[in-house]
């Protein structure tokens, strides 16, 4: 892993370049925004909110979309990858929100993590985005990103949250998390990272190892 020095100016580096950038996802609401995380999983943010646009113009809330039958609910959001078992637990989260909530979200990670199709990750979305409580959540960037920079040295997901938030100060989770998200989407790709133009090519642990190799 960078040494602190070295962490403090790749942060400062992102921080300079992606500033307060957030979430990609479309979003009114609490309850829109978790809805919208739980659709993203192995979907592009952009394909998400060309099905949510509809979708919440019409049924904004978890009374709505509760009210829906589970096929409608289905035909409505079927052009998003794994659409059967995304709808199963958006249904099943907006009647549990509704009937011990009163349509609200929850802010601990605790009662998040109770409802359908919501994990680590997309309860520290919503706790760090809608809620500001700090969070890192760790998706395909965040984790390729700060392992290929050195922010972590990890082989899954929950131990690169535990680096990263060991790595990074407190008051920074959140909008790191953002900042590794775009500068995956952006700059260091899955498949053909643009080391060439990356401003952090003499702190990344990867660029040194393909100059050396």
């Amino acid at each position: 892993m960078l040494p602190e020095k070295d962490r403090k100016m790749v942060l400062k580096i992102l921080a300079d370049i992606y500033g307060d950038t957030t979430t990609a996802l479309e979003f009114d609401t609490d309850f829109q925004l978790l809805i919208a995380t739980i659709m993203s999983a192995q979907s592009t943010d952009d394909q998400v909110n060309k099905i949510t646009r509809p979708l919440f113009a019409d049924h904004p809330d978890a009374a709505a979309i509760a009210s829906l039958s589970l096929p409608e609910l289905e035909e409505k959001i079927k052009r998003v990858g794994l659409f059967r078992s995304k709808a199963k637990n958006v249904h099943a989260t907006a009647k549990i929100l509704q009937e011990e909530y009163n349509g609200e979200v929850p802010r601990t990670r605790a009662e998040l993590e109770r409802l359908p199709g919501v994990g680590r990750k997309t309860a520290n979305v919503v706790m760090s985005v809608a809620f500001d409580i700090p969070a890192i959540a760790v998706d395909t960037h965040v984790f390729r990103v700060s392992n290929r920079i050195g922010l972590a040295e990890a082989k899954n997901e929950r131990k690169t949250e535990n680096q990263l938030m060991e790595n990074i100060p407190e008051n920074q989770w959140s909008l790191a998390h953002h900042w590794l998200i775009w500068h995956g989407r952006k700059i260091c790709k899955a498949q053909r990272p643009q080391c060439d133009i990356c401003p952090l090519q003499q702190y990344c642990q990867y660029y040194k190892s393909l100059e050396k190799g």
